[in-house]
């Protein structure tokens, strides 16, 4: 079994409890997650959505910021090298899901 952190931390203005945990495997990812679940509209209205991968060793992983010719962020790209890059990005997004699922349903 692994071992699951929680914490809270202010995303713009707002107070989300996260959840962390690590993924091993020839290399070794963070992940830290959470939402505040919905607030009944918009950014406005309170929702926050907070995902974060890391590296925390020896993880082939490159990300990209893809911004519009205003400068606006549009999206974000991330890729991988190796099999067990895919193993433990596949575990990540798993518990990304779970934690904001059950985000989601403890905010209706």
């Amino acid at each position: 079994m692994y071992e699951v952190k929680s914490r809270t931390r202010k995303i713009n203005g707002v107070d989300v409890e996260t959840w962390e945990r690590e993924i091993i495997d020839a290399n070794l990812l963070s992940v830290e997650v959470g939402t505040n679940g919905y607030q009944g509209g918009d950014t406005g209205h309170g929702c926050r959505t907070y995902i974060r991968i890391s590296d925390e060793g020896s993880t082939d992983i490159n990300a990209r910021v893809i911004e519009n010719r205003y400068g606006d962020t549009t999206g974000i790209e991330i890729t991988l090298g190796g099999d067990a890059e895919l193993s433990t990005i596949i575990e990540a997004f798993k518990f990304i899901t779970k934690v904001l699922e059950e985000g989601q349903e403890a905010a209706l």
